[in-house]
């Protein structure tokens, strides 16, 4: 089998790749990414003299080259996305281009091959009780969503229309090492090592549900194994936090005090809470193992260890 992992130097991305290689020592996997903000190569950097593993730099709204590309590869794990709300706020143009265009660019060229779309859970709208499932209607409240959702349509279509081989997963709230430092944990973790304080936007009571990145790549190989084409699954966590508190269980793992938090102008709108059911793709064999405190901790440890990775991006950003 021969798998094009499209946006693999992102964020998970580059997780999952270097656990499918671990997990499937006869599959090649070539990494296609554009290598623009969202993309470092550092990040599969213990990877690359695998002799299971390439990669191409290229931008999958190029169709002459997609069409050359899929010549050989016969499933396509769909990761390259614009996806920070704060950027999408400022920038909501490129974000159409890259989710929206770039996903339906890709769809021309799929030609019979099996794609596995990774969306996200905000597609759905902030929800105030209870939980969103996978045949409840989409209500983005932001350009970053609204472009993901929009892809999400287009994949229908040519599901129904063109019986396009296709599934989708909505991910919750990612967390791990490699993350972005736009991100709020790594921003909250960086900011502390620095000598910083954390930026808090409005007064922290937005909830999220966070997963590790590594139980995330878990289920995304549980979708692909046992899923069903034409279906969606959330791959979401019962656990939720308000990112306030979030601040809090970051600043005891650095032992500081509250009074390192800096509370700063929201977004025009913040969803006030995420959470999608998890039981469809529970019913498949996946189970959370990662608890969030020490996936947390590691995560903290992480960049600590690694200021040579995210220190450029910051002062890049600065």
């Amino acid at each position: 089998m021969r798998v094009l992992v499209t946006g693999g130097a992102g964020f998970i991305g580059s997780h999952f790749l270097r656990y499918m290689i671990r997990k499937y020592p006869d599959v090649t996997f070539t990494n296609f990414d554009k290598l623009t903000y969202a993309g470092n190569l550092k990040n599969v950097k213990d990877i690359e003299n695998h002799p299971n593993y390439n990669f191409i730099q290229g931008d999958v709204r190029d169709l002459n080259f997609m069409r050359y590309i899929m010549k050989k590869i016969d499933v396509v794990f769909h990761f390259a996305a614009e996806s920070h709300v704060d950027r999408s706020l400022d920038g909501p143009i490129e974000f159409t281009r890259s989710n929206t265009l770039g996903t339906h660019f890709l769809l021309e060229t799929i030609e019979g091959r099996q794609l596995i779309h990774i969306s996200t859970d905000e597609v759905y709208g902030d929800i105030l009780e209870g939980s969103f499932f996978e045949e409840d209607v989409m209500s983005p409240a932001n350009p970053y969503s609204a472009s993901k959702a929009a892809a999400e349509m287009i994949i229908k279509a040519y599901y129904k229309t063109h019986k396009t081989r296709t599934i989708v997963i909505r991910g919750c709230n990612n967390y791990g090492p490699y993350q972005y430092p736009e991100k709020i944990i790594p921003r909250f973790t960086t900011s502390l090592i620095q000598g910083k304080k954390i930026p808090l936007h409005g007064e922290g009571k937005e909830i999220r549900c966070y997963i590790h990145v590594e139980d995330f790549c878990r289920g995304i190989d549980t979708v692909f194994e046992k899923g069903k084409e034409g279906e969606i699954y959330n791959i979401g966590s019962e656990y939720e936090i308000s990112n306030l508190d979030v601040a809090k269980k970051i600043l005891d793992i650095f032992q500081m005090e509250e009074d390192r938090i800096e509370f700063v102008p929201n977004r025009p709108f913040n969803d006030r809470r995420y959470s999608v059911d998890s039981s469809k793709v529970c019913a498949l064999g996946w189970r959370q193992k990662i608890n969030f405190d020490e996936g947390l901790q590691s995560t903290a440890s992480w960049y600590r260890s690694h200021p040579e990775w995210w220190l450029p991006i910051v002062n890049s950003r600065n």
